[in-house]
């Protein structure tokens, strides 16, 4: 009896160690504006493979970039600005060439049913209207920018925001009336935030890459082709353009 039970012990810590040692982590950086839609693929990648732990780390793409010049540890990079990536590129700190995999444009979120009655980039520049941007060196500030300086308004910024998620906060909170955010962003607050169109706002688009970083596992390619292939449909459903 007593050796019966040694046996079956013994097994079950075997089978345990092996368990523990078999399971692999992959390490993904990812521009704030992925948050969503990557914790969706997180989620899928790790029920295609039992043994692989994702572990997402969100910020924006150009304080990412800085982390990982400074030697953060990280298997793969999802940029939401093709320069930003091209920065690290050139450090040298990627395994091989960026793929494009999704595009995104930028809309103004406002307080559900929109009361101040905000109609476009000229509401931004109303005394009345508190409004919140993208840092410029972060790329949604760089493309709200672009945008403002093709039309003929000069908003008004109470602050400038670390990232995307940060200036939807301030709308979603109460704390500002308008945020220059991209569409998907929105999408993903919707009911907690409505969506204000932008006129020509498609004539500035971010284009998103991904790359595997030096010296990272094998799995981080196959995350890699993941997103690129299967993970489409979701960023599409997730209001994202094809690149």
């Amino acid at each position: 009896m007593h050796k019966a039970t040694a046996t079956l012990l013994a097994g079950l810590l075997a089978l345990s160690g092996c368990t523990a040692s078999a399971e692999r982590t992959l390490t993904v950086f990812a521009a704030a504006s992925l948050t969503e839609v990557f914790s969706t693929l997180e989620q899928r990648f790790e029920a295609d493979h039992p043994d692989v732990d994702v572990r997402l780390h969100f910020a924006g793409s150009s304080r990412l970039a800085q982390q990982l010049a400074e030697g953060a540890s990280a298997d793969v990079f999802a940029s939401a600005d093709a320069e930003v990536m091209r920065d690290v590129a050139s450090a040298g700190l990627l395994a091989a060439e960026p793929e494009p995999f999704a595009t995104n444009t930028l809309t103004i979120a406002v307080e559900p049913g929109n009361p101040l009655g905000i109609g476009g980039l000229a509401g931004l520049a109303r005394e009345d209207v508190t409004a919140v941007v993208c840092q410029p060196q972060v790329p949604c500030g760089d493309a709200a920018r672009e945008l403002v300086a093709g039309h003929d308004v000069e908003p008004r910024f109470a602050s400038e925001e670390p990232d995307v998620k940060a200036v939807l906060a301030k709308v979603r909170v109460g704390e500002a009336d308008a945020g220059l955010v991209y569409v998907t962003d929105a999408l993903a607050e919707a009911g907690a935030v409505d969506a204000v169109k932008i006129d020509g706002a498609e004539g500035v688009v971010n284009t998103y890459p991904i790359a595997t970083l030096a010296d990272a596992p094998a799995l981080a390619a196959e995350f890699q082709r993941f997103v690129l292939g299967a993970g489409s449909g979701v960023l599409r459903d997730a209001g994202f353009g094809a690149p």
